[in-house]
């Protein structure tokens, strides 16, 4: 059956700043799509028909994007006017996941992407299984275990979460990046979350309070997930996008007889081109990037407001 995806998509992307200063993280875009967008269309394909989106109330760029691209009948918006962590991102949608009427739904931070297949078969595994919640499970190195919940495990069982541990205390080497199938039930546990030192209200406390009263979690691994975090992320999924078509050539109508391209490249209208400039492989410019003439750029993103001086080489980097 298909099912509700809450994404989660008010936070602000300080570690991207200064590429964040203009947008939000979740507008930042991966070969030609805002991250968010991509985000929610790896929902739907993963069995989600309708969308509950937790914006800031300030991103009217991101509600106008979307409102646009996704029919406003599928999508909702809840808001979070002030940043205190995923749980209360989370409450912030119950009256809209309570109206919706349905026992389960999909919870997704906007800023992470996953191999095709895996949200289908998180939503099964929780439903074959009949469990409160099935997490995503992510092989982790010690020093990314601070970083993030750590789960202890007895067989496919989840019996307890580890926020941001130490790496000599944590109970395993699985962590739990935030994408989740969820049966409602763990709605009832959120107003008991308590705040952390760093003033959030830290969503697996809400799975912890969960498994405390019975409540049955799995969890399905997951090979690899690609995260916006820093500008060297944005490359990065710029780039996978991009391999998966690795003869992609996207160009504007009159585009200088002498640019030299090597796909895969995105180029979209609106981007200035100088003469004798040689763009690619694994190349996205967005519109509004101006590229000088005889510029070389490869395996790199050029942003809206992006300059490549005439003679400059630009190679695995982010201009913006």
């Amino acid at each position: 059956g298909l099912m509700l995806a809450v994404v989660l998509a008010a936070g602000r992307g300080k570690r991207l700043h200064p590429l964040t200063d203009r947008r939000s993280k979740g507008m930042l875009p991966v070969v030609g799509k805002p991250m968010i967008e991509r985000v929610l269309d790896m929902a739907a394909q993963g069995g989600a028909d309708r969308f509950v989106v937790v914006v800031h109330p300030e991103d009217g760029a991101l509600m106008e994007h979307l409102g646009r691209c996704s029919g406003e009948d599928r999508l909702r918006w809840a808001y979070q006017a002030r940043r205190w962590g995923m749980a209360h991102a989370l409450e912030c949608a119950v009256p809209l996941i309570r109206e919706d009427g349905g026992a389960e739904f999909l919870l997704a931070s906007c800023d992470n992407l996953y191999p095709d297949g895996h949200v289908a078969a998180l939503v099964h595994g929780r439903r074959e299984a009949d469990l409160d919640a099935t997490l995503t499970l992510l092989r982790v190195r010690p020093e990314q275990i601070p970083t993030l919940a750590v789960v202890a495990l007895q067989g496919d069982r989840v019996t307890d979460l580890v926020e941001k541990p130490r790496p000599e205390e944590a109970p395993s080497d699985w962590g739990v990046p935030a994408l989740y199938a969820l049966s409602t039930r763990v709605l009832d546990y959120l107003p008991q979350v308590p705040v952390s030192v760093r003033g959030e209200r830290d969503f697996p406390d809400a799975l912890r309070l969960l498994i405390a009263a019975g409540g049955r979690v799995g969890g399905v691994p997951v090979p690899w997930r690609l995260t916006l975090t820093n500008p060297a992320d944005l490359l990065a999924l710029n780039r996978h996008i991009l391999r998966r078509d690795p003869t992609r050539v996207t160009v504007p109508v009159g585009l200088p007889a002498d640019v030299e391209v090597l796909p895969p490249v995105d180029i979209e209208a609106g981007v200035s081109l100088g003469s004798g400039c040689r763009i690619g492989p694994e190349v996205y410019l967005e519109a509004g990037a101006g590229i000088g003439a005889g510029a070389v750029v490869r395996r790199a993103v050029v942003l809206q407001d992006g300059r490549v001086p005439a003679g400059t080489v630009v190679a695995d980097g982010v201009v913006g």
